[in-house]
């Protein structure tokens, strides 16, 4: 696996003067993925768990639904290339996706196509609930295992737990990649969400509300804020949004029944 960081020299200027210093910085890597021997996306990430990333991201985009969809993966880290077969014939060219690059940054350079939201953002039933003092611990729990952005400040963190604790821990500098990271690993490992808490670093705009609907999470808990978008999303899909949780204080923004005071 390629590092995921990288240490550099730098100039830094402190007490008054320029020093010579060494600094963290968090490596990018780029990742062209082919479906069925198809290019379908190249896209910028860090350079860990990337077969969770490849399989998340298909699923975000409705390419696959289950593990058993991929019949065959390879990936070669020297070229940043992914092959995958699905188990039943699909064209890329055919179901009108269009190849792209995908950077790391935040905002419009992710393309989302409504039609594959459609079809992959679900409206979540689940009940599950969750107190004031679980949200803030679980805050808390990812941001004092998040070794890499304490080191470089240059990504973002997203976690799936239940409740009560962290289950795993997923870093990238797209806070996207890290989502479809988390979906990707629950994929391989055949783990239900149904009662899963998730747990972001960043402001929850529309297409990561998007994201915690395609996991299927019926609560998402950010250290940061929403949009206005997400927020009516996250109406209209049943999901419970809380923000701000800094300072031992946070905003319920919808669907409130799943806090349990």
């Amino acid at each position: 696996m390629k590092e995921f960081i990288q240490k550099r020299p730098i100039m830094r200027f402190q007490n008054g003067e320029l020093v010579d210093a060494e600094d963290v910085i968090v490596s990018e890597f780029p990742l062209t993925i082919f479906v069925n021997n198809e290019e379908f996306a190249t896209m910028v990430c860090s350079p860990d768990n990337l077969k969770e990333l490849v399989y998340g991201f298909l699923a975000s985009e409705g390419i696959i639904r289950m593990y058993n969809d991929i019949l065959s993966f390879e990936l070669d880290e020297n070229k940043g290339m992914a092959y995958v077969q699905t188990s039943s014939p699909i064209s890329i060219k055919q179901e009108n996706y269009s190849k792209r690059f995908i950077g790391s940054c935040c905002g419009k350079s992710r393309q989302f196509y409504f039609q594959h939201d459609v079809k992959t953002a679900k409206t979540v039933m689940t009940e599950t609930k969750i107190s004031p003092h679980e949200c803030l611990y679980l805050m808390e729990e990812m941001q004092k295992q998040s070794d890499v952005f304490q080191a470089t400040g240059g990504v973002h963190n997203a976690a799936l737990g239940t409740t009560s604790s962290i289950m795993i821990i997923r870093t990238d500098i797209g806070r996207h990649n890290a989502l479809d990271k988390i979906l990707g690993y629950c994929i391989l490992n055949r783990i239900s969400v149904r009662d899963k808490v998730l747990v972001f670093s960043g402001r929850i705009s529309s297409e990561v509300l998007l994201k915690a609907a395609k996991i299927g999470v019926g609560v998402i808990l950010s250290r940061s804020a929403p949009s206005e978008l997400a927020i009516k999303l996250a109406e209209d899909l049943n999901i419970t949004m809380v923000g701000f949780i800094r300072g031992g204080s946070f905003n319920v923004y919808t669907h409130s029944k799943r806090i349990n005071n």
